[in-house]
This record gives C-alpha cells, sequence and structure tokens, in this order.
C-alpha cells in the first residue's frame, strides 16, 4: 500500500501527507526533516537530469524498512515532483500510474500560477488530500481485491471439476444431424385453393397439406402430426412438382 505522498516545488515540499502507520511517518511528517528530505530528492532529479543517458529515477529502496519511493516528474511545470512510499503489497506500475492520476489532478485543482506563487504555507494546498484520499482507497480495494481472488484460486484449484459421462460410442454413432432442408418452410405458390385428395394419396399427405400456412417448417409441421420429417418432405416435394409449392 502506498503510505506517503509527497508533491515538491524547486525542492520545497508543497504537499505532503502521511497515509498509514508506517514507521517512517515521523520522519517525513517532521517540517525540518521534510525540507530536507525534498531538497534531497530534487537534487536526485536534477542529477537524473544532468545526464539523460542515465534516463529518469523512478524508484529507489530504503535498506532499514520495505518501503520505496517511486518518482514522477512533471514535465507541465518545471522541477515539480510527485513522490509516494510505498510497501511490498503495491507493485511499482501500480503506484506510477496513481502519481500520474495525482499529478493530473493537482493541475486542475491548482493553476500552474498558483503553485508558482505559493506563498510556502503547506496549508495552502491541505483541501487536496481528499483527493488523494480518494485515489488510494481505489488502489488498496483493487489491491484487496486481487488477494482475494489469488485466494479463491488457490482454494478453488483443490476442487475437483465435476466430470460428465461420455455417451457410449454406439449411441453417437446412432445420432444423425437433421439435414438442413428440415428446416425449409414450404408456401403456396399459387391463390387457387386445391382438394388435396385428388393429387395426394393417404390420410397423413392431407393432413400434411392442411398445415401449410407459409409459417410452420416441415419439423414443426411433423412434430405437430407426429409425423417423420423425412414423411412431411416428401409429400412437400411432391407438391412443388406439381407447382403448388415452393420452399422458403
Amino acid at each position: 500500500m502506498i503510505c506517503d505522498v509527497i508533491i515538491i516545488k524547486d525542492g520545497l515540499p508543497l504537499f505532503s501527507k502521511n497515509f498509514s502507520n508506517s514507521s517512517i511517518k515521523n520522519l517525513l511528517s517532521q517540517e525540518d526533516n521534510l525540507i530536507m528530505i525534498s531538497g534531497f530528492f530534487a537534487a536526485l532529479n536534477s542529477f537524473s537530469d544532468s545526464f539523460e543517458d542515465l534516463g529518469t529515477i523512478s524508484e529507489l529502496k530504503l535498506s532499514n524498512n520495505n518501503l520505496k519511493l517511486s518518482f514522477l516528474k512533471d514535465s507541465n511545470v518545471p522541477d515539480l515532483i510527485y513522490l509516494a512510499t510505498y510497501d511490498d503489497k503495491s507493485e511499482l506500475i501500480n503506484v506510477q500510474q496513481i502519481l500520474k492520476n495525482i499529478s493530473n489532478f493537482f493541475l486542475t485543482e491548482f493553476s500552474i500560477k498558483q503553485i508558482s506563487n505559493w506563498n510556502g504555507k503547506l496549508d495552502y494546498f491541505k483541501p487536496f488530500e481528499n483527493i488523494v484520499q480518494q485515489f488510494l482507497d481505489e488502489e488498496n480495494r483493487k489491491s484487496q481485491d486481487q488477494a482475494n481472488n489469488k485466494i479463491f484460486e488457490f482454494f478453488n484449484s483443490f476442487v475437483e471439476e465435476e466430470k460428465i459421462p461420455l455417451a457410449p460410442i454406439k449411441e453417437i454413432e446412432n445420432i444423425e444431424e437433421m439435414p438442413e432442408y428440415y428446416e425449409y418452410v414450404p408456401i403456396f405458390t399459387t391463390s387457387k385453393k386445391i382438394n388435396p385428395k385428388y393429387y395426394l394419396t393417404g390420410d397423413s399427405s392431407c393432413k400434411v397439406y392442411e398445415q401449410i400456412n407459409g409459417e410452420k417448417s416441415i419439423v414443426q409441421i411433423a412434430n405437430k402430426l407426429n409425423l417423420n420429417q423425412k414423411q412431411v418432405y416428401n409429400v412437400c416435394k411432391n407438391l412443388i412438382k406439381m407447382g403448388f409449392l415452393s420452399f422458403n
């Protein structure tokens, strides 16, 4: 988690807030130490600027505790640096993203002119604490969710998956895919009403004819009459040959 957030301008702390009970709290909360530390961090930043090939300083590790320090230099305002201390529960990439969010909102809440004309009092930027707290609460929530997911995955790894019995090979072989034409919908091609008994043989064929309405498919007609789909299809095919039907 992130423990401290400090905003430094020209080697002086504009904003400083401790958000935890870490052992480094007193060191950063005392004004004299804070000014000295801010000057040190500003000097480090100037050092990295002097050697562009080395790149910028993004992280420092303190040897006497588990805290790390992450830096972010604001490109919009000269010598404006955002600093966060954090422990092993947070990752550098997440801390850097939070610092970017903080920097964006800081310049939204306070203009460059206000920052440049700062009167030296830390209380001037104190209202910004609530915004920083919101970012940290969100980061803590995400970290907790990730931890909970890892715990869930750990315990879930011991749960055996439900094994679905496979169908016997003989049953699989007997399953035939339904032909595509069973979904065809027979429609009349003529408005002239005919007597199916003159053209069709058998009571079932006449019943199939009576079910044709331009909406029911071969499968639906077969289910309605409790007939085989192929039988219904053959009746429709005969009516097509006679010019009374077509398939939609």
